[in-house]
């Protein structure tokens, strides 16, 4: 009878404890959604790093699944409204894929604004924090913001003089970009990064702005024979931002919301982005191994697109102002970040 009570006792003890146990010692799943194959480049060497760091340092109480190439349905431009609409718990995507929704991060996508990547995300992080928090981002919780490497022109046919944009059929990444590829003579098309192999491979487009990171990914190398760099400044970069749902963010404990905070934010965005400058020069070299043309403009001909591009942000700066938002002030402080930022 004492051994009966003894177990018994035993037994609710252990019940006891376990539902004692805190909200907080339970394991959290969260689900990150994004549009490239887990191989390719930000996945693997970004994404992936970055969810297995917040693993690890919650110990295993947080779990991130992954879920990349739109596997859990849907479109690239559908990412935001899946992470708001909690679908998803965690989306990477470029604000451009839905235009005119994030207004002020496209100060950073204007003509001939950044020249390096780590430094300029270290800008786009702080522009963020300071004007799109309770703005463009006021509906989500932002873990990352950041720019790619300078972009470059993939094309079918050779660019080297600005004359030669006229007519050429090129993938636009944003509404700058469209902007920008109308006002130098070409015909803008837009579409996210997956769509640009077949849309190259049909005639759909004569190539793609990108950076060069991307492009044997998607075999950019193999589907054009032409690509056309700028010196300093790149001709125009992409944003790309890292989102969590904002109520399932807030209701974590606050020691997970601490470990996610801390492979977060500023020096992570500003990593982001110069892990992917760095990997533009072994792919620009796939290109130089198979044989394509590599052209960089020189100084005098770079300061004629730059002329012919200025109209492009005279126009943003205008929109803005009609929407009530200061646009001149934004790019002066975006300008000055920038500077302040480079390496």
């Amino acid at each position: 009878m004492v051994r009966s009570r003894l177990v018994a006792g035993l037994a609710a003890s252990v019940l006891a404890f376990g539902l004692a146990m805190p909200a907080a010692a339970q394991e959290v799943v969260l689900k990150l959604h994004q549009f490239l194959p887990a191989q390719s480049f930000v996945p693997a060497n970004i994404l992936d790093p970055w969810a297995d760091r917040i693993e690890a340092e919650s110990q295993g109480r947080i779990r991130i699944e992954r879920f990349p190439a739109m596997q859990l349905g849907g479109k690239p431009a559908d990412l935001v409204d899946q992470m708001q609409d909690g679908v998803v718990d965690i989306v990477w995507t470029l604000p451009g894929y839905t235009p005119g929704r994030f207004p002020r991060t496209e100060v950073f996508e204007l003509p001939f604004m950044v020249r390096d990547a780590e430094g300029a995300s270290r800008a786009f992080w702080q522009l963020a924090q300071s004007d799109m928090r309770d703005a463009d981002f006021k509906d989500m919780h932002l873990l990352g913001a950041w720019v790619h490497g300078p972009g470059v022109i993939h094309s079918a046919r050779p660019v080297a003089r600005l004359e030669d944009m006229a007519g050429l059929k090129l993938r636009a990444p944003s509404r700058a970009t469209t902007r920008l590829l109308e006002q130098l003579g070409a015909v803008a098309v837009g579409m996210p990064v997956p769509a640009v192999p077949e849309a190259m491979s049909k005639g759909v487009i004569d190539g793609a702005l990108l950076p060069w990171e991307v492009t044997s990914s998607i075999k950019v190398q193999e589907l054009v024979g032409h690509h056309t760099e700028f010196p300093g400044r790149g001709v125009y970069v992409a944003t790309f931002i890292l989102a969590m749902n904002k109520d399932v963010y807030e209701g974590l404990p606050q020691d997970l919301r601490a470990v996610i905070d801390a492979a977060s934010g500023e020096g992570f965005s500003a990593q982001a982005g110069r892990l992917q400058q760095g990997a533009d020069a072994p792919q620009r070299q796939v290109a130089a191994d198979r044989g394509n043309a590599i052209v960089t403009l020189d100084a005098a001909e770079a300061a004629r697109w730059e002329t012919a591009a200025a109209p492009v942000t005279a126009a943003w700066v205008a929109e803005l102002e009609a929407a009530g938002i200061d646009g001149q002030a934004l790019l002066d402080k975006a300008r000055g970040l920038l500077a302040q930022n480079a390496n």
